[in-house]
């Protein structure tokens, strides 16, 4: 069988679902923005790495979260200390240099030797591939019933199944990280990263930019307030919210707000 995979169109179709029907398990809600912050606020240095390569910043910060929990002391490998060689698989690298390593030469020889370094197709499906393949495609070629946790971690999308470690299957096992795709939609949803209908990369805005105007909706949900009601527009444009654009900022509006921003509507009885 098989040790790898190619990104057909149905490859593509199955991402792009389940990227749509991603939700956050209500536990991580505010776990997951917080990461996924911590990632944004080191844009400049994941840059510095990803560009010279033609990989976008976002995708070293997800790999940096996946594997040394945005340690910069680890090895983007795996997440063996840079100090020495890597021990684990893939053991040995950098394959140049002498330890100690920095970070950005042990993340450039990562991504030069997982072949993200020559990828250049970072749509939607094409960035999911990318992120899947540096872990690797045992779940997909021999769990198939188990979606990987490597991007579906706290999702609705996963549950229980995995890799305890290298080569270990475990049925009860839980991948306990967020998953690097629930982790990107919300890089999307905070407006850091965008993608278009048709999946395609596309600059984002700032995102103080989209949400800080709406931080003073406050939940009304007999009031029609127009405020309120871009704010349900707004929310629309997210993957999986439908929300009736009322003007009415209830229950609803609320939740969607927390989804994308960690937070419910000022005046929610439910608090934060």
């Amino acid at each position: 069988m098989p040790k790898t995979l190619n990104l057909t169109p149905a490859l593509r179709d199955e991402y792009a679902g389940l990227f749509q029907t991603c939700r956050v398990r209500d536990a991580a809600v505010n776990e997951v923005s917080t990461w996924a912050k911590k990632i944004a606020a080191e844009k400049d240095r994941y840059s510095g790495i990803g560009e010279p390569l033609g990989v976008p910043w976002y995708i070293v910060g997800l790999l940096h979260y996946r594997e040394c929990s945005l340690r910069f002391d680890r090895h983007l490998h795996n997440g063996d200390p840079l100090d020495d060689y890597t021990v684990h698989v893939p053991a040995d690298r950098p394959a140049a240099g002498e330890p100690p390593f920095t970070f950005e030469e042990s993340a450039t020889d990562a991504l030069e030797l997982n072949g993200a370094a020559s990828w250049t197709d970072w749509s939607l499906g094409g960035t999911l591939y990318r992120l899947e393949k540096f872990n690797g495609f045992g779940y997909r070629l021999y769990h198939p019933d188990v979606p990987s946790p490597y991007l579906w971690g706290k999702s609705n999308h996963y549950t229980k199944g995995g890799y305890a470690s290298d080569g270990k299957w475990s049925d009860t096992y839980v991948n306990k990280q967020l998953g690097a795709a629930v982790l990107l939609r919300r890089l999307a949803e905070l407006a850091y990263v965008a993608f278009d209908v048709g999946g395609e990369a596309q600059p984002a805005e700032e995102p103080e930019s989209i949400w800080a105007r709406f931080e003073n909706v406050r939940y009304k949900p007999g009031t029609v307030v127009e405020l309120a009601r871009e704010l349900q527009k707004a929310l629309n444009q997210i993957p999986g919210v439908q929300l009736l654009e009322d003007g009415k900022a209830g229950k609803n509006t609320s939740d969607a707000f927390m989804r994308v921003t960690g937070k419910r509507l000022k005046g929610d009885p439910r608090g934060d």
